[in-house]
């Protein structure tokens, strides 16, 4: 063989495995890097501003996915256009397990069906764990004639409501539109950017009707008037006398409608990785403590793992397309 073949050879050996050094060195090092996650904090976007209840539920989880990584879960806020500027955020970010969103249904089922936005609802993210759903009252200021819904459906016959949400696309908004759709009832439709404003508006009087699992709290504190509940199969503390939706004779209610909520993150988070932080969450809600403490921010604990997390965005995203997208030319009947 001539010299020169020979030197061709030997630098194509050298370069092969030049290559496969490269490749498992590189692969050693994800591996490595995924088997000491995490080495620095973590960042958990609240969609919302402060003082929700997307807020509450994620400080206190991210409390307790904090203390079994032993490193920080830190809150990081980028609210707007129901909750999907933060949505996009995270859609956007390193898969690599440091940036998560603190997910409502209302995220990724509902609003990308309302707006345009910059991902794909079930593409771009990678489901971490389901949470729980929100306990909710339809509430009203103190000095509201109405006493139930039935009031509440005669009273909107004859004057104009407004209902006050946290945000287009929001599981309050969805509620509203349902239950406009089975009652015949006609309301003006007011979004803020987030709970906590629309429950200071209700109680000052500029709308006339919430449905948020905040204002169970302001019913409890007598500075709103509780018409119904629902997400939870007894009252809850604070609502003496008050009927759930079904009891008042719309047996077709759905419990969704109160909002979910779930910890999310960009698709592509090593499986390793993304185990870790279900079994983290898991563990979380597993403890009568968290569950207790979740049931105080209006959320009834329902844990599940990712793959049951997808499957409730995917049938949330049904019901949404259902009722804003395609709604039933008939309303739904009530009860007899």
């Amino acid at each position: 063989m001539p010299v020169s073949a020979n030197i061709f050879r030997r630098r194509a050996l050298a370069l092969s495995a030049g290559l496969v050094l490269a490749a498992t060195t590189g692969m050693g090092a994800a591996w490595a890097a995924e088997g000491s996650w995490p080495s620095k904090p973590i960042t958990l976007v609240v969609p919302y501003p402060p003082g929700g209840t997307n807020d509450n539920v994620a400080r206190l989880i991210a409390e307790q996915v904090s203390n079994r990584a032993g490193q920080p879960v830190i809150i990081e806020y980028k609210p707007g256009a129901g909750g999907t500027i933060g949505a996009q955020f995270v859609a956007r970010a390193r898969p690599d397990g440091y940036t998560l969103l603190n997910a409502s249904i209302g995220n990724l089922a509902i609003a990308p069906q309302l707006m345009p936005v910059q991902f794909d609802a079930f593409k771009s993210f990678q489901s971490i764990a389901y949470i729980g759903s929100g306990i909710t009252t339809f509430a009203v200021r103190a000095d509201f004639p109405a006493r139930n819904l039935q009031e509440l459906v005669a009273y909107a016959k004859k004057h104009p409501i407004t209902l006050g949400t946290s945000g287009v696309g929001t599981p309050g908004h969805m509620a509203g539109v349902y239950f406009q759709q089975i009652t015949g009832i006609q309301m003006t439709h007011v979004p803020y950017k987030g709970s906590a404003a629309a429950i200071n508006d209700a109680i000052g009087g500029h709308v006339d009707l919430v449905i948020d699992p905040l204002s169970t709290t302001f019913v409890r504190a007598e500075k709103l008037k509780a018409l119904a509940y629902f997400g939870t199969r007894t009252p809850p503390e604070g609502l003496k006398g008050v009927q759930s939706v079904a009891q008042q004779g719309f047996a077709k209610w759905d419990d969704a409608f109160g909002g979910s909520f779930f910890w999310t993150a960009p698709a592509g988070i090593p499986e390793a990785v993304q185990k870790k932080l279900t079994g983290w969450v898991l563990e979380a809600l597993a403890t009568p403590e968290v569950r207790q403490a979740l049931v105080q921010v209006q959320v009834s604990a329902a844990p599940a793992d990712a793959a049951a997390t997808t499957a409730i965005v995917h049938k949330m995203h049904g019901l949404a397309r259902d009722i804003f997208v395609t709604p039933a030319q008939q309303p739904v009947a009530l009860a007899k």
